[in-house]
């Protein structure tokens, strides 16, 4: 891994205290000439690409950020003091909590960059004389990077030391006992970071003209393309951080000529497409530490907020679709020149890690996980999406009106079926109904009151029923001869 030092490695004097004496004048029993000191090449290549990545960083850091699987930092304790004594680290002062502050020299600049697999180019300054301030700054963006990143702790053999006393009787070797994992996944891994990433135009001569990111995360394989990072330590008036808004915008409004002739953001010329409309998005740590109480937090953010308001709300667009009620007519926001910013602390980062719901998306009013905050459940996409429900519920609802009025024009067209005819007694003498004769339509005619004969019968034998005499009875009416 470390091919890159073998130019670089420094003649160690013949009076140099062997491996064999017992650490005396600063060296670590176990060590070589080359690096009595007793660091591994594995560590040495760990402290090499974190501090190509950070510029500043502490053994503590360092330890946390690659290898939180080992006991403790000794090892990159151990790893900067080697390589510091062949010129490719340099430690120039301490973090306010005194921990020594290493960072590279221009030759452990070129050796970072064999060890990451990146050009020389994008590896950036060496950050010379930042630590002797304390880099109070640098220190909590290294913070925000481990809390993000939360690399998992990998069990890790202890490595065997030459002995110098007498072989014991018995080796006995224990197993080795896995660190606990932590619960909480992150995000990429050291690879995965750029700091101190100057923002501007190509033709820019200086820094000017665009703006310095914190850091820069890039991890497709997490759904991430990028993910620009600023870190507020809540020492600079909240002016200053809304001035940072505008040159983010400004630098990802900038154009440049694609392969094609055509014009793209310039942007995508260095970093991955995001699937979502907009802006990459941009993320703001506030780290108040003692300095300021939640409320006055709490006060800061929601003056950024509002202030901003211009760069990450979009644009409103209302619905005057063809067929939709008026009463279900919406709306949706086009956020293809917004920033997605989000809001978080650091101490929130460091206790539920990057996927809790820790993310305050501006606009969207409450606190979400990483997915949930840089989704636009307001976008035209969204809109779409209700719009398609609600055309398909309202033609549904015409289907069945449509039903139904065809419905009940059938019935009215339909001729109405006869009534049943009454059912009526029969004439005794003729057999005719008793309301009267076929075809006869009389409603003065009424229905006799004994029911057995008809109006014919009853009005033509009249005389029939008079009382007759007994010649009458016997020979009946005959008309008599003359």
């Amino acid at each position: 891994m470390l091919s890159g030092l073998r130019s670089t490695v420094i003649a160690i004097k013949p009076r140099m205290r062997t491996v064999a004496q017992s650490g005396r004048g600063g060296f670590e029993v176990g060590g070589t000439k080359a690096y009595p000191y007793g660091s591994t090449t594995a560590v040495r290549g760990h402290v090499l690409a974190a501090l190509g990545v950070l510029k500043l960083a502490t053994a503590d850091q360092m330890h946390r950020l690659m290898a939180p699987g080992h006991k403790d930092n000794k090892g990159f304790r151990n790893a900067a003091l080697d390589l510091a004594r062949h010129g490719l680290v340099v430690s120039e002062g301490s973090s306010r909590d005194g921990h020594k502050i290493w960072h590279l020299t221009p030759v452990g600049l070129d050796a970072a960059a064999e060890v990451l697999g990146r050009p020389v180019g994008e590896m950036g300054g060496i950050a010379r004389g930042a630590a002797r301030s304390g880099a109070p700054h640098a220190m909590a963006v290294n913070e925000t990077v481990i809390a993000i990143t939360r690399t998992p702790a990998a069990a890790t053999r202890p490595v065997p030391r030459q002995q110098t006393g007498p072989a014991p009787a018995a080796e006995t070797t224990g197993p080795v006992s896995a660190p606990v994992a932590d619960p909480a996944p992150g995000i990429g891994w050291v690879g995965s970071w750029s700091t101190e990433v100057p923002l501007a135009a190509a033709s820019s001569r200086s820094g000017r003209a665009g703006v310095r990111a914190d850091a820069v995360l890039q991890a497709p394989e997490a759904g991430l393309p990028v993910l620009f990072v600023e870190v507020d330590n809540c020492t600079e008036p909240p002016e200053t951080l809304e001035s940072k808004f505008e040159k983010y915008l400004r630098y990802f409004r900038l154009t440049a000529k694609s392969s094609v002739g055509g014009e793209m953001p310039l942007w995508r010329t260095h970093y991955r497409p995001s699937p979502r409309d907009g802006h990459p998005p941009l993320a703001f740590v506030f780290n108040p530490g003692t300095r300021m109480g939640s409320r006055a937090l709490k006060n800061r953010m929601n003056t950024v907020l509002k202030n901003t308001r211009q760069v990450w709300s979009g644009d409103y667009h209302a619905d005057r679709g063809y067929g939709v009620p008026a009463s279900e007519r919406d709306g949706y926001y086009d956020f293809t020149d917004a920033i997605p910013v989000l809001f978080t602390t650091l101490d929130r980062l460091q206790a539920g890690g990057p996927h809790a719901p820790v993310w305050w998306r501006c606009g969207h009013g409450q606190w979400e996980t990483l997915s949930d905050a840089l989704d636009n459940p307001a976008d035209q996409r969204a809109w779409e999406a209700r719009d398609t429900a609600r055309r398909a519920r309202y033609d549904e609802e015409l289907a069945q009106r449509e039903l139904e009025r065809a419905e009940q024009e059938r019935w009215a067209t339909k001729p109405p079926e006869p009534e049943p005819e009454p059912q009526v007694a029969s004439c005794q003498q003729c057999g005719l109904p008793t309301t009267g004769w076929m075809g006869q339509d009389d409603a003065s005619v009424a229905t006799p009151e004994d029911g057995w004969l008809c109006p014919r019968c009853r009005t033509a034998g009249a005389d029939v029923y008079q009382h007759s005499t007994l010649r009458q009875a016997l020979f009946g009416n005959r008309r008599r001869e003359r």
